[in-house]
């Protein structure tokens, strides 16, 4: 049961972060639970653990890394996206 409740938290906590910040997680189900899990890691790099722990996970830095994770993605993606689309027109 551990593995599976860490997913599933871990795949909410991706969630999440793509819902607050509006933009979507790439690899949907898989993206957000490697973006949750990746997030904790960040999280608690930056912030430690601290408040509730849910499945092994600190949630409120969790939450927050994986904020920053989307955030840091997208941003990347949006610019590899506009190199690849520069100098293409659409017909």
């Amino acid at each position: 049961m551990g593995i599976i409740w860490m997913l599933i938290v871990g795949g909410i906590i991706g969630w999440l972060a793509g819902l607050l910040t509006g933009r979507d997680v790439p690899g949907g189900i898989i993206g957000n639970i490697i973006a949750g899990f990746i997030g904790s890691w960040l999280g608690g790099l930056i912030l430690g653990s601290w408040g509730p722990v849910v499945g092994g996970f600190a949630i409120i830095p969790a939450i927050i890394g994986s904020i920053i994770l989307v955030l840091i993605v997208s941003f990347i993606l949006r610019k590899m996206g506009q190199k690849k689309n520069h100098g293409h027109h659409a017909k």
